[in-house]
């Protein structure tokens, strides 16, 4: 019931996500042009409709860097972790479909390749491997740290029991958590499209390699890895670091 769940969460969270980005920069849809502002709201409500939807039943990781995250400082089994990103990466994958089906008639429409590859996945606004790593590194540090931190607050949730691995699917976390994404791609996003999750990245990437898109130019494998693993050493590093605190666990 949890992979479920995970997979569910996921593809909603890119569902809605990319649906935002897909939006903004095709052309002919009413949405088009309108802006980062725009997208950045989109995915924080994305992530925290995502949380609601299925946080009672898996905690709604949503993102392997959390998964591994909260492994790495005991709040997770290892054993459940494969599962948990099978069904992210699955998830992540069926999402982009959907955003496909529903922007169906406005690929062909749009000329930029770049564009049509930014409703899947990221990809750096300037190419450079140890600052684009930095930036994804920041970005997941802020995220994982920054659940822990509203998982463990009483107060925000108002409850002062918190068990930390679901705490932040609960009551108002999942707005909160929300509301953190927003905040870390307006102050954050803007050098890499702050992929934060691999499950997010890579599922759309494959599908933007396999689906019959009009025009889609590169799918910018060689960038790929990127998003995929400076998320995970980020959102270990955050755990490790919020642990570091004694304030929760």
């Amino acid at each position: 019931m949890e992979y479920l769940a995970e997979f569910i969460g996921t593809a909603m969270l890119v569902l809605l996500g990319n649906g935002v980005v897909a939006g903004v920069v095709l052309k002919k849809s009413k949405a088009e042009a309108a802006g980062w502002v725009v997208i950045t709201l989109g995915w924080g409500l994305a992530v925290a409709l995502a949380v609601y939807s299925v946080g009672h039943v898996s905690g709604a990781h949503i993102n392997p860097a959390v998964t591994i995250g909260l492994a790495s400082v005991g709040q997770f089994e290892w054993s459940m972790v494969p599962g948990y990103l099978a069904a992210q990466l699955a998830g992540g994958a069926f999402g982009a479909l959907l955003v496909y089906m529903h922007y169906l008639k406005h690929w062909a429409v749009t000329d930029d390749s770049d564009a049509k590859l930014a409703a899947y996945s990221t990809s750096p606004a300037i190419k450079s491997t140890p600052a684009n790593f930095i930036s994804e590194f920041i970005g997941t540090f802020v995220l994982v740290f920054g659940v822990l931190a509203i998982g463990a607050n009483g107060s925000a949730l108002g409850s002062v029991e918190v068990n930390l691995q679901e705490a932040y699917s609960t009551g108002m976390a999942p707005l909160l958590t929300g509301l953190l994404v927003v905040a870390i791609g307006m102050s954050l996003g803007g050098p890499t499209g702050y992929a934060i999750n691999p499950a997010r990245d890579l599922g759309p990437r494959i599908m933007h390699a396999v689906l019959p898109i009009s025009g889609k130019g590169s799918s910018e494998w060689a960038y790929a890895w990127i998003p995929v693993v400076a998320p995970i050493t980020g959102g270990v590093v955050g755990a490790l670091a919020w642990q570091a605190t004694g304030f929760g666990f």
